[in-house]
Parts: C-alpha cells; structure tokens; sequence
C-alpha cells in the first residue's frame, strides 16, 4: 500500500484549536487539522510553515510534535506528523478549505473529524489540561 506522508499544524490560540473542513476530493466536508504533504528532502517543521503558508496566508511558529499518527485509509496508508503551533502573522485566510472553526477542548467533538484525525482530540485534550 502506498504512504503519504503529511504534516499536520493543531494551531492553538488562547486556549482554542483552529480546524479546517476541507473543500476538494475525496473526503470534501470533512473537518481536520490543516497543513499537507511533506517535499523530498524537506523538515518536516519546514514543510507545516510552507503548507499553512501556502493554505492559510499565515506564518506559524512550530512548537512541538504532540504525535505521528499512522493511519490505513483504503487506498493508501498516512502518516501524519502532527505539531502544535502557534500563529506569528497572518489572518487565517481560507483559500482550500471550505470551513473553518476555533474549538475549546470541551467542542473538540461537535466536528465530524476525518478518521486519521479523530485519534488526536484526546490527545489534544490532555496536552490543553497540562498547560
């Protein structure tokens, strides 16, 4: 099976989680964390700040890996490496994604995630209660 490998931005604000619904393909409508897939040769770091750069006209600053997530969809297998973030400028102009929302740990859950990002809220909920 063939792996993609992305990377993922939790961007977190004042205590809220960005999410973006996503406006093209196969999984259009389904909420997930923003960011893309990652260059030959590229950081992983290097690549999240190209993506939301790219997706969101923002720059972020990459503040940690909170978890790889390794996920079968059907035709291809993910792995996800996903860093919590924050925002250094910029607006969070949407220009892929259909939606977007800034959730607390206690709405993390009132989006339909996409299946490989589902596996992150708890985990997202744990890191929030540390800090």
């Amino acid at each position: 099976m063939k792996t993609i490998k992305v990377v993922a931005a939790i961007i977190i604000d004042g205590g809220k989680i960005f999410a973006t619904q996503r406006g093209y393909g196969e999984f259009k409508d389904g909420w997930e964390f923003p960011g893309g897939k990652v260059e030959e040769g590229e950081a992983l770091e290097d690549a999240l700040v190209r993506e939301i750069k790219e997706e969101l006209d923002t720059e972020i600053v990459v503040e940690e890996l909170l978890d790889t997530v390794e996920y079968d969809y059907p035709k291809f297998h993910l792995s996800m490496a996903c860093f919590i973030c924050k925002i250094k400028s910029g607006d969070l102009v949407l220009k892929e994604h259909e939606a977007a929302r800034w959730l607390t740990r206690e709405t993390l859950d009132s989006v339909e995630w996409l299946p490989a990002d589902l596996g992150l809220i708890e985990k997202i909920g744990t890191y929030l209660e540390r800090k």
